[in-house]
């Protein structure tokens, strides 16, 4: 079920979440509403996943994505968060961001501490990057998707 949607296009506004990414993990997410959240496909599977993002009409940048509850953290609201690999200098709440999630890396699991969930959530890193540089996953970097028309309205905002 993890496969069967991939590639999957999604573009939401970007929400305050958890406020945990930047601060605990120092791995900062952006997070869908959950308008966005619940419009994923109910089969798709939890876990983690890549595939390229960009946020309003920037550049498009390699990413990883968490579906689930976050064991680590006991969520009771699904929700789907998108780590950008790419430093920027400020946050972009309010801004929209567009998605293709490409592939699976694996399902969601529960850690020890939080030092192996940081080390883990370090490997999910390296492994999208890796995959992202095959050409069947480099060629959607370039998709029309990314374009956003000026003035568009957006999931009918």
């Amino acid at each position: 079920a993890a496969m069967r949607h991939l590639p999957y296009f999604c573009r939401g506004e970007v929400v305050k979440g958890f406020g945990r990414g930047s601060k605990e993990l120092g791995i900062p997410t952006a997070n869908f509403s959950e308008q966005v959240v619940e419009s994923f496909p109910s089969d798709i599977s939890t876990g983690i996943y890549y595939g390229w993002a960009c946020v309003g009409n920037g550049d498009v940048h390699k990413m990883v994505l968490s579906i689930g509850w976050n064991p680590f953290y006991k969520n009771i609201k699904k929700s789907v968060e998108t780590h950008i690999i790419h430093t920027f200098k400020e946050d972009f709440y309010g801004e929209i961001l567009s998605i293709v999630i490409t592939g699976y890396i694996r399902p969601e699991k529960n850690f020890d501490s939080i030092e192996a969930l940081i080390s883990a959530i370090q490997e999910d890193i390296e492994e999208a990057k890796r995959q992202l540089d095959l050409p069947e996953h480099l060629k959607l970097k370039e998709d029309n998707f990314f374009h956003l028309p000026e003035g568009k309205i957006v999931n009918n905002h």
